[in-house]
């Protein structure tokens, strides 16, 4: 029982997000011509994973603690996991959870650091900034509550990954990390819709609420607009082959989430098709790019 509460509050259908972003930075480093350090590779990804642990159950923890999760409809998407309101007795081991899970992040930091240098580093303490101050300060400002979730999982574990195993900073992984950027801050954004009268009564501040529905819809189209957008233009200046057209797909996805966002707005998570179709988008469209640059 005690297993199966932790595994809830791991969400462990939402950690799938993490090896596709650590994939397509793999998929960037492959377009030099250098041996692939596959031991390397799969720290890395386990160093990504707990990163990701971490987040899910020390948000589980504190939602809890103040009593989030008490108020919030759950829904496939959002609301939380329902672990702990379920399960009080676990509070405590779901926090253990999540220090154990950031120290296996962090050690793994150290261990990149110490043999790869300082140009990890940044991307490093960004990244641990990120997991420690994301559920109990950053939700109160609208803007880095916005884009922090497509700062860590598309930017940092694109561009970390890249570096790492070749050792150096290139432009193409930063161009790239942008696509996911974009789409992963759409995934949370919307996410936030059905919980924003639960967020607002605990003091947070997430865009939706500081801004309203429509300012919030208007945001998720211009994301979405700008990674698919980007996959165009990279496309033409030849950053990345012709057959990463197929990366354009999922924007029926994202198209489809809008058009639920703007019809139900806040009450969106009683039609989880349109919140599914926006996790497909977000997962998907990076996935296509990476096996694109791979194969192209």
């Amino acid at each position: 029982m005690k297993l199966k509460v932790v595994l809830q509050a791991i969400r462990p259908s939402f950690l799938i997000l993490t090896p596709v972003c650590v994939f397509l930075g793999l998929s960037t480093s492959l377009t030099i011509e250098s041996p692939l350090n596959l031991s390397l590779f799969f720290i890395i990804l386990i160093g990504a994973i707990s990163a990701h642990i971490s987040v899910n159950t020390l948000n589980e923890y504190y939602d809890f603690k103040n009593g989030l999760d008490l108020k919030t409809k759950k829904t496939p998407f959002s609301g939380g996991s329902g672990a702990l309101p379920n399960n009080p007795e676990m509070t405590g081991i779901i926090f253990i959870v999540g220090l154990v899970s950031l120290f296996i992040t962090i050690i793994i930091g150290i261990y990149l650091f110490l043999g790869h240098g300082m140009q990890i580093l940044p991307i490093g303490i960004v990244g641990v900034a990120l997991i420690i101050t994301y559920t109990q300060w950053l939700n109160r400002f609208p803007f880095l509550c916005l884009i922090a979730p497509g700062l860590g999982f598309g930017v940092l574990m694109v561009v970390g990954t890249h570096v790492i195993l070749k050792g150096e900073h290139s432009q193409l992984p930063w161009l790239i990390s942008l696509i996911p950027f974009f789409l992963i801050n759409n995934l949370l954004l919307l996410n936030q819709y059905p919980d924003v009268k639960a967020d607002a009564s605990v003091g947070r501040n997430t865009f939706p609420i500081a801004f309203g529905m429509k300012m919030s819809n208007f945001v998720y189209a211009v994301f979405m607009l700008a990674a698919y957008s980007l996959i165009l233009f990279y496309i033409v200046k030849g950053y990345i082959p012709f057959i990463s057209i197929i990366a354009l797909l999922p924007l029926v996805f994202s198209l489809f989430a809008l058009i639920g966002a703007v019809k139900h707005t806040s009450k969106i998570g009683a039609f989880p098709r349109y919140m599914g179709a926006n996790v497909a988008a977000a997962i998907l469209t990076p996935l296509l790019v990476g096996i694109s640059i791979v194969n192209g």
